[in-house]
């Protein structure tokens, strides 16, 4: 059924004439007449009379019509949507990300692309641990347009970015004996009980490794699912832990703990954007991949 004949039936039926309607869409008088003789058609029955020089609804045309509103709102309401996702100004993009961002990077780029685009929506996902290397089943499964990932992910189609590298640094209690030092080596707590995040998790992983390379494996007393519990057995004297830096420079005190730098090499983790190549993104995703990139380069990474 011709959406157009549709709309031009509604405006007939609410008394504008046949001449009206062809001014305002741009089309002939008997363009407009033949497509509502072939609506009338299509329903089965007359649904305008004409009525000295204006046409007026049977009672098959008035039981019509309100349906056609409803119909033809609907269309309307819509095309209004699929507007809005694809002006990049007024789109949504999903962004999914670990928890252990959820504190400083995300509502950095996030608040800094909102000056930037104040209509765009930007939807958040947060990322189990995941296995390392991979993307997050967010990304994977299309629930989210990109993905902050700390270290570099692969498969096929994806494509990762650089965009900044965060160092990992001790963090010990106020009262720890190491706790005025300016920077140490890892080796140096080999003999502290250890809180660690539980897996599966990259961050632990990584952690497990900058151990080993010290040349000792972390006796774990605890494990805690978030750096927030981290910090706070840390900061209960319960043990030592390898931390992500999350912005703050060090050494520094932050939340009952203190952050020493770590010499060790490789004490750090490479932060990137991945999205999936062979997925299109509506215009306002991909107005933030370019604007993530983009910090990044005019940041130096």
């Amino acid at each position: 059924m011709d959406t157009d004949a549709l709309r031009w039936f509604q405006l007939v039926a609410d008394g504008y004439t046949v001449t009206e309607v062809s001014d305002v869409f741009g089309v002939s008088q008997p363009g407009v007449s033949r497509a509502l003789a072939r609506l009338e058609e299509e329903v089965g029955t007359p649904l305008l009379r004409r009525q000295g020089r204006v046409l007026r609804m049977t009672h098959a045309g008035a039981a019509f019509k309100r349906h056609v509103d409803d119909l033809v709102n609907a269309l309307d309401d819509g095309l209004a949507a699929v507007t809005e996702l694809v002006d990049p100004e007024s789109g949504v993009v999903t962004l999914a990300y670990p928890l252990s961002f959820g504190s400083w990077l995300v509502p950095s780029l996030v608040g800094a692309f909102k000056a930037a685009h104040p209509g765009v929506r930007v939807v958040l996902e947060q990322t189990e641990g995941g296995e390392q290397g991979r993307v997050s089943t967010e990304l994977a499964t299309g629930r989210a347009d990109l993905e902050l990932t700390p270290n570099r992910v692969a498969g096929q189609g994806v494509v990762w970015q650089h965009i900044l590298t965060e160092p990992f640094v001790l963090c010990v209690g106020p009262a720890h004996p190491l706790a005025g030092r300016r920077r140490l080596a890892l080796h140096e707590v080999a003999a502290e009980p250890f809180v660690l995040q539980s897996a599966p998790s990259r961050m632990r992983d990584q952690v497990l490794r900058l151990c080993r390379a010290a040349g000792f494996e972390p006796d774990v007393a605890i494990e805690a699912e978030d750096l927030p519990t981290i910090r706070g057995f840390v900061a209960a004297g319960l043990g030592v832990s390898v931390v992500p830096a999350q912005g703050l420079p060090a050494p520094t005190t932050f939340a009952r703990t203190r952050l020493v730098p770590l010499t060790d090499d490789d004490a750090r983790r490479e932060v990137g954007l991945a999205w999936l190549e062979r997925r299109p993104r509506l215009p306002s995703a991909e107005a933030f991949r370019r604007f993530v990139l983009a910090a990044d380069a005019a940041g130096g990474g």
